[in-house]
């Protein structure tokens, strides 16, 4: 009797062994057909290949690597610092207001400037090398048309010049045109500098919070960066389903409403923030970033990355603008001859004691703006980017830190 209780025993516990085998084994192929799935899906953009640099390029790529000035003099940084990107083109008119305003702000000296530029001017280099109020690191986009005179991305002899030539190199766009080289550097150095900063400088490439975008017609008011803080700590609570913070109102002509209340409403293009977690959404819609037929980065991501998230996409404010946009001039129009592209008034933007400190609470409601939909369904974009060279650039620069990903 103990004998057949015994042999009952051991087969019963043979019988889980094998059981126990059987689900470990068919865990481990879900798992493995699951991670192939995946692999399966995301895109191969490391396949396409980078444009033949030249010296310039190759030059300013060993640039990017060096470590950032004046560390020396600011050798901390504070524990929730938030960096600041102003990407720049050839504006050095604006960019000395812009740097001038971001030297009143009240917290710089904690944090990391980082300084992306649109290829090499020896002007903007020297006014940013100039800077000594906090820690700076600049970038210079390697395949930026500007550094490229003759050849891809600028402008070829081969190239085709007018809609109805013939025998030529270029890929028209949806309303006939050619590319231009300084009209899509604008999207190119935006999609460059975004990954690079988030997947490739080694003194970013780890941070999963905030980091603030601003441009060089951006006037800073003194209180920007106390109230970005405040800001991206108030968004999980006031607004846990906004994408991101902004120092002004999308409405660029707008100073803010003035009264005690935060406000959500569309992402802006002027000083906004937003975190690694939405980056990875925004990498993800890279194909529909490359291959929208539009030159401007900002209505590319309106009228097709924001929409692709599958919900409205919000971002916190407060009710006094941080952050004024002053250009009157293109992005590359730059200076044409002895004229300066800066209009009369740049620097008349009325800097009240308000505007000196942080001015958010954290006992404020909410003001909920809805976000319209302004580009909608069916919406083809404004031209200018149907050269499928540059669609494979921008691709290309979605895959360059695949690595570190």
């Amino acid at each position: 009797m103990a004998g057949s209780y015994r042999k009952a025993r051991l087969n019963n516990t043979a019988f889980r062994r094998l059981v126990l085998i059987a689900v470990l084994v068919f865990i481990l192929l879900v798992l493995l057909l699951r991670q192939n799935s995946i692999v399966t899906l995301i895109p191969n953009y490391s396949a396409y290949e980078n444009p033949r640099q030249n010296e310039l390029s190759i030059s300013l790529r060993t640039r990017n690597r060096m470590p950032p000035r004046n560390s020396d003099l600011y050798p901390t940084l504070a524990k929730d610092h938030i960096v600041i990107v102003l990407y720049v083109h050839n504006r050095p008119q604006y960019l000395r207001y812009a740097i001038t305003s971001l030297s009143q702000v009240e917290g710089i000296n904690e944090t990391l400037l980082i300084v992306s530029h649109d290829g090499y001017f020896q002007e903007m280099n020297k006014i940013v090398e100039s800077i000594g109020f906090c820690q700076v690191k600049q970038i210079f986009a390697p395949y930026s048309p500007h550094i490229f005179p003759d050849s891809f991305p600028g402008f070829s002899p081969s190239d085709c010049k007018d809609k109805d030539e013939t025998n030529c190199v270029g890929t028209k766009d949806q309303y006939g045109n050619y590319r231009s080289p300084k009209i899509v550097s604008l999207k190119h150095h935006w999609w460059w500098m975004m990954n690079t900063v988030w997947d490739g400088l080694r003194e970013t490439r780890f941070r999963a919070g905030h980091t603030l975008f601003i441009e060089e017609d951006h006037f800073i008011y003194p209180n920007a960066y106390r109230n970005l803080q405040l800001l991206v700590k108030l968004k999980p609570e006031k607004c846990p389903n906004c994408y991101a913070v902004n120092l002004a109102p999308s409405n660029v002509f707008s100073r803010g409403e003035g009264y005690d209340v935060l406000v959500a409403e569309k992402i802006g293009n002027v000083g906004y923030s937003f975190n690694r977690t939405v980056w990875r959404k925004i990498h993800e819609r890279a194909r529909e970033f490359c291959m929208f037929d539009e030159y401007n980065w900002d209505i590319t991501m309106w009228a097709t990355v924001y929409p692709s998230f599958g919900e409205k996409v919000y971002t916190l404010r407060g009710p006094r603008t941080s952050a004024v946009h002053f250009g009157k001039c293109g992005l590359h129009q730059g200076q044409k001859g002895k004229e300066a592209c800066v209009s009369d008034g740049v620097m008349r933007f009325e800097v009240k004691e308000i505007d000196r400190v942080a001015n958010i609470r954290s006992d404020w409601g909410v003001n909920v703006y809805e976000v319209k939909d302004d580009y909608r369904a069916g919406f083809k974009g404004w031209g200018g980017w149907g050269d499928v060279r540059d669609h494979r650039l921008c691709l290309y620069f979605a895959g360059m830190y695949s690595n570190f990903r």
